[in-house]
């Protein structure tokens, strides 16, 4: 078998040649220590001159193009390209992430720039908009942002003279900014008559509201506020790339290839022209320039670095070479020396030295190069063309040898033969020509064999054979130097070959990972002696496998820092170093080989820091050699919580059954009744698929949750306390470190999480808008203040929470596997670590990010499944436990040993002071010393050990546990099975809460004259509650099947059950034994009833359309209802005995005689006038009004009625239970609503006495118990929701004046006819008259003439002469209120009309305006804080609402 996983060794990127100069500008600085800070590829580099070393930032994984210096110079923050790019800030000299910011903007991050103080950071986003964004970067807060303009913006700076001012300039334009608030507004640069409109390239801010701005044209524009005073002309011959501040003046590089250094003023220093340099050449561009004392550095456009000493200014030294712009695929390596050969479409073909990492020479051809090949003796250099001519030099001095051009198209790949006598040369033509090396390059031979482009070629070791790739993935032979095609298998056996680049073939098979295209590879170099090979792809990876590579799906490790396709690898001739270049980012990467040996000494190199999903060191397919999950895990990761229709798409559901609410609201309905429920207990606790979700309170109170219940059990008095702010299932559940705070975290479409006090009730935050379908984990920090979510999205993404202040601190995405815990390392709360599938990761937070490591296994095994997971008595230790029963012991990232500790998933743990306990599905509970090493007791939860006090009865012995929790002397234990357990440290158990296990609830029967009830459910089990205040499940038996519907008899003495497959029971209702049973149906049992009276006969209703009745004497089916079109799913006797009622899934309503089941019409009236022995119909015109006006969506699935026959009590699919008067008669009832179920609620039945509600909800396996109160009892605590689904005039009516106001609709006028255009600079504050394609789409003036039009575009426009604002006559007060404010004790009136702020004074009549809107204003506010005096907030109307403070 083929050793699968991935190789033991690894790369350590070592040093990057080349600078990003093309697409970018201002990307170069000097840091504090003096190095020297740039990008290239997706790598920020930090370089010190004079150490020659290089350092490397590797949290991007796609190009950078933005780069700022913080104002200290340590931190450097870069801005990446992508779908969703996001901003890094990070430390030059550890080269560790400080922040991400992210969320924000999409397609790339064009300009970066730090203010003053470092404090805030403005980003300009690629987005159609060019967003630009102001940061608080430390925290990764967005504190504004706005649309920039409709075109490039190229610069952006702070001014640093004047706090909360901007600057940015780009495609014809330059805004002049101010923060406010959180608002920025921009104002226009006004070019006037001293200078050309025109695009302006750079940009730096002086004293005195002073900018200068580098235009396309080579001028420099000097401006003062927002208008252009001056402008240099001709500082530059071409345009004004870049400009740099310093004390000592400013520096300006241009696209003429000089350096322009000016005074503070401006004054012309001194020119450097670069071209005319002894290092400069024709063309040379500046992109980058930075001044700092006598040294100057430039980045130009060929991706040099030049650096500069002011004194000796014609001397520029070079510090850094790269590729010019162009796709860069031809490399090679010398086969002796330490040497990379590399050539590209910029025509230049060089030679790199890897131990001096340099440039050492460099040689222009005429045309762009696509491959090289290093002759076996290194003297003779071949350059495969783009025009299909190849060209062969001498390596010593770069002088041609041959240049021959057989072909038409390009040449991708040529090597030499080891014996050095061939050359093999493949082109896009389909074919290899061989050529003789000693005849000087005369073609010996052809391989014509492939039907499509050739890509890779290796020799034999003897230099008889060649194989070669193509675009079709085909790998052919040939014997050399002929050229024929060899097809013979026996006599390809034995071939050795000389070197492995091909992408296909036996020994490469397991590199392809799962659904790639055949060309996602671009290249593969074996190293034979070290049985390893790094492939080259399209998504900008370098992966080193184990070689051979047999089986599919092998493991690998892998390394970003190119950004897209890395189109060549190869591996130094000594096998030391792994040469990689990239096609579009033009880099070469130089990557040192670390062999296994040396790996045991470099233990405490971490794992590589991932900002995003780079899974480094990971596989695409992890499924290949795992154990198999275990079963219950599996089960649950196959959990889906997606519901059709959520609780939030309520409102937009009645909005499109508006029709439907017209005609309603004109009829009279029935009031809701006067008669409430209240919640009182219920049966239940979610186990089977939640963990570590039940613990003690402060007061010594059990907490945990159930459907969309959070409940406080008192075990003392036996009583229960709910909080009712979810509204479905709640999935996890987190207490505060002081005990009196919980937070839980529910399924929703945007999910939230609630943190609420166990004491009162009462909700303290909701956090919500992060987590779509549901949020599966939440942890508090040690102090408190922050909480850990996780959501179960696609990629189960992270937040961290400040929660008080409901603010986002950091989000990240986790995994794609699940994830089943989070936890925050109590003693430093910017970390935490995850757990789940295959998963352990440690995070730390950085900014608006959270930076993963993956748990580092080393030679102690695979990455298990992780069930659970603590912190230790460290910072540094972490505890896990995993689905295989071991726990983890982990040292910062690094697993440090294991210990065996269940049989089976360990499903969770919990710190004590000295020591751990720890839970699994074997059923026992372990308590263990501080390191793990020693078990000191286990209890196993087992029926015998049950204390008499306990509340029910225990299912089975060792029911796989899910929590543990500690205090006040005992071990709280909530099972997979619905089961809360107390366990006494002495060994007793008490069984506190229990209810149904996974499965869903349908059958519920109330006992006829006792307050007992009986559920019957999917997980087999028939179960008898006891409803009086004991509130404890008195029997239970196990069914062979999955059971969906019960029913006492009249007397209570004998219980009928129907099962899932067909059959029925009739058990006593007292031992729960067998009476009798029958199998007449293969379908569900859908409903069973006990004709009234002595019970004599039995309906059993089943989902294959038909009802059976039974004579329960004489054991004989008597009867067959037949005639339903559908399953049946409701049943009930009248109080003879002689008629029943049927409802079905086709709504339709039917009635049987009894006992011989013949199809009776009724009429609705009469069917009003029988007398029911019980009414569970949902159909009818007596109920009518219980369907909502959403009825297609969802089912009323139950109803029962109180023997009064006054309320009716519903259950529906959105988990409401609703009470309506009986009978509910017209469409749409009004009713009282109440929530504590999820979804389904399955089955409603009142107790004997009407005393009792008792309800059971599907999924959510709960049984609840409502007290029924009557009118005038009312309990403050519990508000019911009496809602309707409309509320009509009549409710109470409206004022005419209200009901006119309320019918205003500004949206369509404001959207509609849109005569004043949402963007650009508001009317008022601009300063020269629109051109003719900014004007308003719409204008109420009629349209020029065409000929005017054209020829008025030439002239030069004569200024608007301005109008000054002097009198409003008006108040809006139509459809506004408190809108009229004293300012100044009485000295002034605030008001307002249209869209201006209107200061009135009273003494003189004069009036003064705040006119920053630029729509209606529709309210008003004046702020009364003796310090906040004469404050103004007003809001206007639009689709985006803002407030301006006016003073």
């Amino acid at each position: 078998m083929a050793d699968r996983s991935a190789p033991s060794c690894h790369l350590r990127l070592e040093w990057v040649y080349g600078y990003r100069g093309h697409q970018c500008r201002n990307n170069l600085y000097y840091t504090a220590a003096k190095e020297i800070v740039y990008f290239v590829a997706g790598v920020g580099v930090v370089y010190s001159p004079r150490e020659h070393r290089q350092k490397f930032y590797l949290g991007h994984q796609d190009d950078i193009i933005s780069l700022a210096l913080h104002p200290e110079r340590v931190l450097v923050a870069t801005g990446q390209v992508g779908k969703e790019p996001y901003i890094c800030v990070w430390d030059s000299y550890t080269v560790q992430t400080v922040s991400v910011l992210k969320d924000v903007h999409t397609h790339g991050i064009a300009c970066l720039a730090f203010d003053l103080d470092g404090q805030r950071l403005v980003s300009v986003g690629l987005d159609s908009k060019n967003t630009v964004c102001v940061w608080d970067w430390r925290k990764g807060k967005l504190l504004s942002m706005a649309p920039g303009h409709t075109d490039r913006i190229f610069d952006i700076s702070w001014d640093l003279y004047q706090p909360n001012k901007l600057v940015s300039c780009g495609v014809k334009h330059i805004k002049f900014w101010s923060l406010c608030g959180n608002s920025l507004t921009p104002k226009r640069g006004v070019f006037g008559k001293t200078g050309d409109l025109q695009t302006i390239l750079c940009l730096a801010c002086a004293r005195d509201e002073v900018t200068y701005s580098g235009a396309l044209n080579g001028d420099i524009y000097v401006w003062k506020g927002i208008n252009l005073v001056r402008t240099i002309q001709g500082a530059h011959a071409a345009g004004i790339f870049s400009m740099n501040a310093c004390e000592e003046g400013f520096a300006t590089g241009g696209r003429d290839g000089c350096v322009r250094l000016w005074d503070l003023n401006f004054k012309p220093i001194t020119v450097i022209d670069l071209r005319e340099t002894d290092q400069g050449y024709k063309g040379l561009s500046v992109r980058s320039v930075c001044w700092r004392g006598d040294h100057i550095l430039v980045g130009t456009q060929d991706s040099e670095i030049f650096e500069i000493v002011v004194h000796e200014r014609n001397k520029p030294f070079l510090l850094m070479q790269g590729h010019c712009e162009g796709e860069l695929w031809a490399l090679a390596v010398h086969p002796t020396k330490p040497l990379a050969m590399t050539g590209s479409d910029d025509r230049s073909v060089r030679i790199w030295s890897l131990i001096d990492h340099a440039l050492i020479a460099r040689c222009n051809m005429e045309e762009p190069i696509r491959c090289a090949a290093v002759s076996t003796d290194g003297i003779h250099l071949a350059l495969g063309m783009k025009d299909g001519s190849f060209t062969v030099l001498r390596v010593r001095d770069m002088t041609e040898v041959v240049h021959i051009k057989d072909r038409k198209e390009a040449i991708h790949e040529l090597k030499y033969s080891p014996d050095g006598n061939f050359l093999a040369v493949g082109s896009n033509d389909s074919s290899v020509d061989i050529y003789g090396v000693v005849q000087r390059y005369k073609k010996v031979g052809e391989c014509i064999g492939s039907l499509s482009f050739i890509t890779h070629m290796d020799w034999s070791s003897d230099s008889k054979y060649l194989q070669t790739n193509d675009g079709n993935g085909k790998r052919l032979f040939y014997r050399m130097p002929g050229g024929k095609e060899v097809t013979n298998k026996e006599e390809l056996k034995g071939i050795q070959w000389a070197s492995w680049t091909c992408v296909s073939g036996l020994e490469v098979n397991g590199i392809w990972p799962k659904y790639s295209d055949i060309n996602d590879i671009n290249s593969v170099d074996a190293n034979f002696i070290g049985q390893v090979m790094v492939t080259a792809d399209d998504y900008g990876i370098v992966k080193l496998f184990r070689y051979p590579c047999l089986r599919k799906g092998a493991k690998f490790k892998k390394y970003l820092g190119h950004s897209a396709h890395v189109t060549n690898v190869r591996w130094s001739h000594d096998h030391q170093w792994v040469v990689s270049i990239g096609g579009a980012d033009h880099s070469v990467f130089q990557w040192k080989f670390v062999p296994d040996r040396k790996l045991k000494d470099t233990l405490h190199i971490a794992p590589q820091e991932s900002l995003v999903d780079s899974n480094s060191d990971e596989s695409d397919s992890d499924q290949s050699d795992v154990p198999e999950l275990d079963s219950e895990i599996e089960q649950e990761t196959q959990i889906t919580y997606r519901r059709q229709v959520y609780k939030e798409d309520l409102p937009q559901l009645k909005e499109q059954c508006k029709e439907k609410r017209k005609s309603a609201a004109s009829k009279r309905r029935e009031r809701a009744p006067g008669n409430s429920i209240r919640l009182h207990f219920v049966h239940g606790y979610r186990g089977y698929d939640c963990r570590s979700n039940l613990f003690y309170t402060q007061t010594g109170e059990i907490v945990y949750h159930v459907a969309a219940l959070g409940v406080v059990y008192n075990r003392q008095q036996n009583t229960q306390r709910f909080y009712l702010g979810h509204d479905d299932d709640i999935l996890c559940l987190a207490i505060h470190p002081l005990k009196d705070y919980v937070a839980t975290g529910q399924v929703g479409r945007d999910s939230s999480i609630h943190i609420w006090d166990t004491e009162t009730i009462k909700p303290l935050s909701v956090l919500k808008g992060y987590h779509q379908y549901g949020v599966c984990a939440v942890d508090f920090s040690a102090d408190g203040k922050r909480l850990a979510s996780v959501g179960i999205d696609d990629n189960h993404t992270i937040v961290l929470w400040d929660w008080k202040k409901g603010e986002k601190l950091s989000a990240v995405r986790g995994s794609k596997d699940k994830i089943f815990v989070v936890k925050i390392n109590p003693y430093m709360p910017d970390k935490l670590i995850t757990v789940g599938i295959k998963h352990m990761k440690f995070w730390r937070r950085a900014g608006g990010g959270l930076i993963g490591r993956k748990g580092c296994i080393g030679a102690l095994g695979r990455t298990d499944t992780m069930m659970c997971a603590v912190y230790g008595w460290t910072e540094e230790m972490a505890f896990s436990g995993t689905s295989t029963g071991d726990v983890c012991i982990w040292r910062d990232v690094f697993l440090i040993k294991t210990v065996k500790a269940h049989d089976g998933p360990v499903f969770s743990m919990h710190a004590l002071e000295k020591g751990f306990v720890t839970g699994g599905k074997d059923g026992v509970v372990a308590l263990w010393d501080d390191t793990f090493e020693r078990c000191l007791k286990t209890y196993a939860i087992k029926r015998a050990a049950l204390a008499p006090g306990s509340k029910g009865l225990l299912l089975e012995d060792n029911p796989s546990i899910r929590a543990i929790s500690l205090g006040h002397g005992h071990i709280l234990v909530g099972t997979k099975n619905g089961e809360i357990l107390e366990v006494d440290k002495s060994g007793p158990i008490t069984l506190l809460v229990q209810g149904h296990m996974e499965g869903e609830v349908w059958g519920l029967a109330t006992h006829p004259h006792l307050p007992i009830c009986a559920t019957v459910s999917d997980d087999k089990t028939l179960r008898i509650w006891d409803l009086s205040p004991s509130h404890c499940m008195l029997a239970v038996r196990k069914l062979k099947k999955g059971g969906r519907c019960c029913c006492f008899s009249p007397d209570g003495k004998a219980l009928a059950v129907g099962l899932n497959d067909g059959s029925f029971l009739i058990v006593n209702a007292d031992t729960l034994e067998d009476l009798v049973s029958f199998q007449h149906r293969k379908d569900v049992i859908s409903e069973i009833r006990f004709s009234p009276g002595a019970g004599k006969y039995l309906a059993v209703a089943s989902c294959d359309n038909f009802v059976d009745i039974y004579n329960v004497m004489s054991s004989k089916r008597v009867g067959i209802c037949k005639g339903a079109s559908s399953y049946i799913t409701h049943m009930d006797w009248d109080i003879r005995g002689k008629l029943l009622q049927v409802n079905t899934g086709a709504k339709e309503q039917l009635f049987f005689e009894a006992p011989r089941g013949k199809k009776q019409t009724i009429p609705s009236l009469e069917v009003e006038k029988i007398g029911w022995a019980s009414w569970t119909s949902v159909l009818g015109s007596c109920c009518e009004g219980i369907w909502p006006i959403i009825g297609e969506v969802t089912d009323v699935t139950a109803s029962c009625l109180t023997s009064d026959s006054k309320v009716l009590a519903t259950g529906d699919d959105f988990g409401f239970v609703k009470l309506f008067r009986y009978p509910a008669k017209g469409k749409f009832g009004k009713f009282k609503r109440y929530v504590a179920h999820s979804t389904h609620v399955t089955n409603v039945r009142w107790t004997y006495d009407d005393s009792l509600l008792v309800t059971v909800g599907g999924a959510d396996t709960s049984l609840m118990l409502w007290t029924y109160e009557m009118e005038g009892h009312r309990d403050s605590r519990q508000c019911d929701s009496e809602e309707s689904d409309l509320d009509s005039e009549e409710d109470g009516g409206y004022d005419s004046d209200v009901t006119r106001e309320n019918e205003i609709n500004y949206t369509i006028k404001a959207l509609s006819t849109n005569i004043r255009p949402m963007f650009g600079i508001k009317p008022h504050l601009q300063q020269k008259e629109p051109t003719l394609d900014e004007r308003p789409p719409v204008s109420r003036a009629l349209p020029q003439p065409e000929k005017l039009q054209t020829n008025n575009v030439g002239k030069k426009k004569r200024p608007i002469e301005d109008l000054i604002l002097e009198l409003v006559f008006g108040y809006r007060g139509k459809d506004c209120r408190n809108n009229v404010h004293y300012l100044n004790d009485g000295a002034d009136v605030i008001y307002h009309t249209a869209s201006v702020g209107i200061l009135y004074n009273v003494a003189t009549g004069s009036q003064s305006f705040y006119q920053e809107h630029n729509d209606d204003i529709l309210c008003l506010t004046v702020n009364q804080h003796p310090k906040f005096t004469n404050i103004v907030a007003t809001g206007q109307l639009q689709l985006l609402l803002f407030t301006c403070g006016m003073q």
